[in-house]
C-alpha cells in the first residue's frame, strides 16, 4: 500500500520531515538523548564523524567509536517527541521512501536512551546509574496505537488497584525492555527498576507550584508499589514511549538513567554533569565491546 504524501511527509531532498535524515545517514545502533547539546558531549568521544545535521530540536551525529558505528539523536523532551523520532527512524529503514511502500524485509534498530531522572525511592543514591527493566506509561500517548501485544495485564491491574487510579486518566501500561540488549549493557554498576513516564514535568510528576494536583499522593503511592519484588524506582518523560513504540515496530530498546535527583529525600546532585559524562563513557564502552 502506497502511503499518501500527507501521512509520510518528506523534505524536498527526500529526507524525512522532522529529522532531516536519509537512510544512509544513520547507524543501526542509535543513542537517544533529550538535550541537543548532549549530542556533542557524546560525539566528542567518537574517533571519527561521518555525518551531522539538525532541524529544530532534532540533532543527529553519526560516527565511529572503537570501530563501532553509532548515531546520536536528540529527541527533545516528552513522549510526543519520541513518537516523531521513532516513527521517522523506522520509516527510514522499513519504508521505501521513493515508492512510499513498506518493505517486506524489515530492519531492527538497537536504541539506547541516555537520560537523567529523579529517583522515587530513598535508598537509590544520587549520581547512580539505573536501567529501566520496565517502563510504566502514565502519559497516554501509546493508547493511540494497538498496544495489546506489548502490555502486561498483571502489573497494570495491580498498579491500578494499588493507586486507586482515576478512570478519567489513560489506563497505565507496563512495557518490558529488550532483554538481550539489556544484558549487554548491564554490570554491577547498574541498578534495575521500573521507570514511570509522565506527560509533563510539574503536575504530572507531582510538583506543586501554584496549581493543585488531581492526586497529590500519587508519587507516594508509586514509591510504595511492589509487585513480585518489582518496584517503581524513578520518574521521567520518555522511556515508556521508547519501549512501547520500539516493541510495536520490532526494534530493541533500553533506557539508562543518570539519577541526579531523589524525590523521596528532596536532594539534587551537586555534580550532575560529571555523572552524565560517566554514564556516557560507560554506555559507549559497553556498546563497543
Amino acid at each position: 500500500m502506497k502511503l499518501k504524501e500527507s501521512e509520510l511527509i518528506l523534505n524536498k531532498d527526500g529526507s524525512v520531515y522532522h529529522l532531516n535524515l536519509k537512510p544512509e545517514n544513520i547507524a543501526n545502533t542509535i543513542i537517544f538523548v533529550g538535550d541537543q547539546d548532549r549530542v556533542d558531549l557524546i560525539s566528542e568521544y567518537f574517533d571519527s564523524i561521518e555525518f551531522t545535521t539538525q532541524k529544530r530540536e532534532f540533532k543527529t551525529t553519526t560516527g565511529t567509536y572503537k570501530n563501532k558505528q553509532l548515531s546520536v539523536i536528540s529527541t527533545g523532551i516528552g513522549s510526543d517527541n519520541i513518537d516523531i523520532v521513532l516513527n521517522e527512524l523506522d520509516a527510514l529503514l522499513n519504508i521505501n521512501l521513493k515508492t512510499r511502500e513498506p518493505k517486506t524485509n524489515l530492519t531492527s534498530l538497537n536504541i539506547i536512551r541516555i537520560g537523567t531522572s529523579g529517583a522515587l525511592q530513598a535508598d537509590i543514591p544520587i549520581d547512580s546509574f539505573l536501567m529501566s527493566t520496565f517502563a510504566l506509561d502514565i502519559n497516554g500517548m501509546l493508547h493511540s496505537y494497538q498496544i495489546e501485544p506489548i502490555s502486561n495485564i498483571e502489573l497494570e491491574n495491580a498498579f491500578v488497584k494499588h493507586t486507586n487510579w482515576n478512570p478519567k486518566k489513560a489506563q497505565p501500561i507496563f512495557i518490558k525492555n529488550d532483554c538481550e540488549l539489556a544484558k549487554s549493557l548491564s554490570s554491577e554498576k547498574i541498578i534495575n527498576g521500573i521507570t514511570a513516564t509522565a506527560a509533563g514535568f510539574y503536575g504530572p510528576q507531582g510538583r506543586v507550584l501554584r496549581l493543585p494536583l488531581q492526586d497529590n499522593q500519587l508519587n507516594h503511592k508509586m514509591d510504595r508499589f511492589n509487585h513480585n519484588n518489582q518496584r517503581i524506582t524513578n520518574l521521567e518523560m520518555e522511556t515508556s514511549a521508547i519501549y512501547g513504540l520500539s516493541k510495536l515496530l520490532g526494534h530493541k530498546a533500553v533506557s539508562l538513567n543518570a539519577i541526579i535527583a531523589n524525590r523521596a529525600t528532596g536532594t539534587f546532585s551537586k555534580n550532575a554533569d560529571k555523572t552524565i559524562d560517566q554514564l556516557i563513557k560507560y554506555t559507549l564502552d559497553k556498546l563497543a565491546q
